[in-house]
C-alpha cells in the first residue's frame, strides 16, 4: 500500500482499519499468539488453524483482498476529489499497525482524520475496538487533528443493493437444482453473550442489516444465524448457523443461500467456515447449498465507501463522548 508523503498541507486523513491476516505460513504463529493477546496456541490449536489455511490454499486471502479495498477506495476518493484525501491502512492484529498508521497521517499534517472500520455493523467488541485504539493514537500524537469516526455504515443503499443483487443471483442459480422452498440465512460472526449483557446492540444492527438486503432482494423467507464463534467454554450469541442448518429439513426446506452479511471480503472465516464447514452441514441435512459472493473490490462497494468518507468530510457528525465526531452511514444518495 501507498505510503503517505509527508508534505502533505490541508488534506483530509481517511485512516482505513480491518482485522490482518498473515501473508504467509510463515507469519501464522505469531498472528495466532497477537490474537490471543500474547498468549502462544498449543501445537494442537496451531496445528488446527494451519489445517484451515491448508484447506483454503495456505493463507487467507484477506491481506490481498484489503489492499485492494483501500487502493480502490483511494482512487474512488481521487477521482472525485482529486488531492484531497490521503488514505492510510492500519490493521488490528498485523502491521501496519492501527497505531502506525494513525501516527503516520497526524505526523503527515492530515487534519482531520476519519476513521473506517471494514465491518459495517458496529459493536464495542469489534469496530469499537479499532476506532477507540485509532482515537487514542491520534490524541497522543502532537498535531492531535481531529478525529471523525465511521461508527456504522451498513445502512448504505449501495452496501445493500450489492448484496441484494448477490442474493437474487444465488437464489436463482440454486432454483434450477433444488425447487422446493428455500430459505436466505443471513450470517455474521457471533461475539459472546456478555457483550451483549453489557449494553450492546451489534446482534439489533445484524437483524436490521440482513431486512434492508431481503427487502432490497425480495426475500420473504429468511433469518439471521451466527458463525465462527470462538472456542471458549462462555456461551456466544446464537442460534448458530448448523444449528440453523440442521433444523432447515425439519420446516419443509430443500435449499439454502448463505449471505455472509457482516463480512466484505473472503477470509477463513468465509472460504472455511462456510464454504468447506457449513456446506459439508447442510449436504449432509439434503439440503442444497449456496453461498452469496463476498463483495471484495467490486467497484460499487468501492464507491459506496468513497460516499461514506465524503459525508464524514462534510460533517454528518455528532459529539463522541471520547472527544472526537462520529458519523453514521450515508443513508441517502450513494
Amino acid at each position: 500500500m501507498r505510503t503517505v508523503s509527508p508534505a502533505l498541507v490541508e488534506r483530509v486523513g481517511v485512516l482505513v482499519m480491518a482485522h490482518g491476516t498473515p501473508e504467509s505460513p510463515a507469519g501464522i504463529p505469531a498472528f495466532y499468539t497477537r490474537i490471543r493477546r500474547g498468549n502462544p496456541p498449543s501445537a494442537e490449536q496451531l496445528g488446527d488453524l494451519r489445517r484451515r489455511y491448508e484447506a483454503i490454499g495456505g493463507t487467507s486471502p484477506l491481506a490481498r483482498h484489503t489492499r485492494a479495498q483501500v487502493d480502490g477506495l483511494r482512487r474512488e476518493l481521487d477521482l472525485g476529489s482529486p488531492g484531497r484525501y490521503v488514505v492510510a491502512f492500519g490493521a488490528k492484529h498485523t502491521e501496519p499497525s492501527i497505531e502506525t498508521a494513525a501516527v503516520e497521517l497526524a505526523e503527515a499534517g492530515a487534519s482531520p482524520v476519519i476513521g473506517l472500520v471494514l465491518t459495517p455493523h458496529p459493536s464495542t467488541a469489534g469496530s469499537g475496538e479499532y476506532l477507540r485504539r485509532a482515537a487514542e493514537s491520534l490524541a497522543g500524537t502532537g498535531a492531535s487533528p481531529p478525529f471523525v469516526a465511521v461508527d456504522h455504515w451498513y445502512e448504505s443503499p449501495a452496501f445493500v443493493q450489492v448484496l441484494a443483487e448477490g442474493v437474487r443471483t444465488s437464489l436463482a442459480a440454486i432454483a434450477d437444482r433444488a425447487p422446493g422452498r428455500c430459505v436466505v440465512v443471513f450470517t455474521a460472526h457471533s461475539v459472546p453473550r456478555r457483550v451483549v449483557a453489557g449494553g450492546d446492540r451489534y446482534p439489533e444492527h445484524v437483524e436490521r442489516s440482513a431486512s434492508l438486503v431481503a427487502e432490497s432482494a425480495r426475500v420473504g423467507d429468511w433469518r439471521v444465524a451466527w458463525q465462527s464463534a470462538g472456542r471458549t467454554p462462555e456461551p456466544w450469541v446464537g442460534p448458530d448457523l448448523s444449528e440453523t442448518l440442521r433444523g432447515l429439513p425439519s420446516e419443509g426446506v430443500s435449499s439454502v443461500v448463505v449471505c455472509p452479511v457482516g463480512f466484505v471480503a473472503d477470509h477463513l472465516e468465509v472460504l472455511y467456515d462456510l464454504d468447506i464447514e457449513a456446506r459439508a452441514l447442510a449436504e449432509e441435512a439434503g439440503l442444497v447449498f449456496a453461498r452469496t459472493p463476498s463483495v471484495n473490490d467490486d467497484r460499487r462497494f468501492l464507491r459506496a465507501l468513497a460516499d461514506i468518507v465524503r459525508d464524514a468530510d462534510r460533517g454528518r457528525s455528532r459529539p463522541d463522548r471520547a472527544g472526537g465526531d462520529r458519523t453514521g452511514p450515508a443513508v441517502g444518495g450513494r
